[in-house]
């Protein structure tokens, strides 16, 4: 196990090259989830320093909050609702440059401006979401969905 993230300086796509195979190897030999999403979300958090970046897992018609780094979250979104329960619905990654603009949004933060939603599909279902928040509008795009939904796969579910 890694005992501390390796940062490249350059732009985001080198990035989330450099931790890939750091997120592998931290996660690697570790059997419990919990202690791996913690571990993942604060390498993400290192690496980028986003506002918010967090799990959802599915308990059956809800999204229950899982570890996270960034201010105090909503504890429960209902299938459908929000980016979350919406990536959830649909089986995809949302990106959303501007949150206020989107439909439906749960304000969990005042300072969330845009937001990327990855769901974790295991077995044809999806057993949690990734989300991250930023104090900027537009802060994600393609480069973050490919990458992170990379991450998301290599997660040992």
């Amino acid at each position: 196990m890694a005992e501390e993230i390796m940062i490249h300086q350059g732009g985001k796509s080198e990035k989330y090259e450099t931790l890939l195979p750091q997120m592998k190897g931290l996660l690697s030999g570790e059997s419990d989830r919990v202690a791996n999403m913690a571990n993942f979300v604060a390498a993400l958090q290192t690496t980028f320093g986003f506002l918010w970046v967090g799990f959802y897992v599915v308990r059956e018609e809800e999204l229950i909050l899982a570890p996270f780094q960034g201010p105090v979250a909503c504890t429960r979104i209902r299938h459908g609702k929000g980016v979350c329960g919406t990536a959830w619905k649909e089986r995809c990654t949302l990106v959303v440059d501007d949150v206020d603009a989107f439909p439906g949004h749960i304000a969990c933060s005042s300072a969330s401006k845009s937001e990327i939603v990855v769901p974790m599909i295991r077995d044809g279902e999806v057993v949690a979401v990734l989300d991250i928040d930023s104090k900027e509008y537009a802060t994600f795009d393609n480069v973050d969905a490919v990458w992170l939904e990379k991450l998301v796969q290599a997660f040992p579910w």
